[in-house]
């Protein structure tokens, strides 16, 4: 290799204008120049001619985006319920009952039938505060006593119907008094109907029935 490139490079080298007069020399290169434009042409001419190439294939795309999008769409809502697949339903909201009494051991009792009938038995000892637990949550049966301190029935009864409402509850007197103007005292302060006490499950489911609450 070094040979060929001291023969082709060093002083001996001759080249094929030399000994040429500068006329010969431009001519020389112009057929030089003539030369490599033909070629330039063919090349041209024949790329022309020839049929066109394939584009290159664009990378396939979704021909079903409608599908897909719905299967994203159900597949997102999959995961959603199983957030709370481990969670036991949402049961229905239980009624209550409100048993309002000075006595505790008739409250322990009238709450055990309440709880028969299928209520949840919530108990105040007095108006005062049965009037507040009414304000808070307003339940679906009151049975009230009607001799009490601090608030009697009458008086609490009449104040629990002035709460505004759109859940009215049957309220039911529990009382001893049973003379008529004694009735009609407390029908007349709000109360839908009385039981006399004392007073079994039986005789407050007729009474709760004959009021379409049974």
């Amino acid at each position: 290799m070094q040979n060929l490139i001291k023969r082709h490079s060093g002083p001996n080298r001759r080249t094929v204008t030399d000994g040429k007069t500068l006329a010969e020399k431009l001519a020389q290169n112009e057929k030089v120049l003539a030369a490599a434009a033909d070629e330039d042409e063919a090349r041209v001419a024949a790329e022309a001619a020839a049929p066109p190439r394939p584009a290159p294939a664009a990378p396939a795309a979704d021909s079903t985006p409608e599908l897909d999008d719905t299967a994203a769409i159900v597949a997102a809502a999959k995961a959603m319920r199983d957030r709370y697949s481990a969670q036991p339903a949402p049961a229905a909201a239980a009624k209550t009952c409100l048993i309002v009494d000075d006595s505790r051991v008739i409250r322990k009792v009238s709450s055990k039938i309440a709880l028969s009938l299928g209520y949840v038995p919530v108990e105040a000892e007095n108006g005062e505060e049965a009037l507040a637990r009414c304000k808070k949550s307003m339940p679906d049966l009151v049975l009230t006593d009607w001799n009490m301190p601090e608030m009697d029935g009458i008086t609490f009864v009449t104040k629990l119907r002035s709460i505004p409402t759109p859940k009215e509850p049957v309220v039911v007197f529990c009382t001893s008094n049973g003379e008529a103007q004694d009735i009609h005292d407390g029908i007349a302060a709000g109360a839908d109907d009385y039981i006399v006490k004392p007073f079994d499950e039986a005789a407050l489911k007729a009474k709760l029935e004959k009021l379409g609450r049974g």
